[in-house]
Parts: structure tokens; C-alpha cells; sequence
């Protein structure tokens, strides 16, 4: 994006850039769940979605995890 630089220097990085994996940006990484492989409600800490987390409360997998209601 230098425009500063010779169009020979830009175009090899360029080429450069482009010989790259496409997966190896950081961005294209996605949270998912460990369990189920959700991509939406997951949890960061625990690393599992938000409907593991309520099935494995239910289940009593969960030490002090208690099912509230009202």
C-alpha cells in the first residue's frame, strides 16, 4: 500500500502476501463450541455454548450451577 516505493518492490510484496494460507489471519478464527461446534452463544471462559452450558446444569454436570426460575 506504500506508494512511496517502486512499482517492482510493490508488486513482490504483493506476491509475497498472496503465496500466504488463507487461514493464517487471526480474523478468520471463529469461537466455537468444544462440544456441539456452535459458532454463536459461546462462552469464552468455559469454551462452550450457551445451550451445553444449560444441558450439563440440567444434567447436574456442572458443580454449583443452579437452575434458577420465576
Amino acid at each position: 500500500m506504500n506508494k512511496k516505493l517502486t512499482f517492482e518492490e510493490r508488486f513482490k510484496a504483493q506476491q509475497k502476501l498472496s503465496k500466504l494460507p488463507r487461514n493464517t489471519a487471526k480474523i478468520r478464527v471463529r469461537n466455537r463450541c468444544q462440544i456441539t461446534g456452535r459458532p454463536h452463544g459461546v462462552y469464552r471462559k468455559l469454551k462452550i455454548s450457551r445451550i451445553a452450558l444449560r444441558q450439563l446444569g440440567l444434567e447436574g454436570k456442572i458443580p454449583g450451577l443452579v437452575k434458577s426460575s420465576w
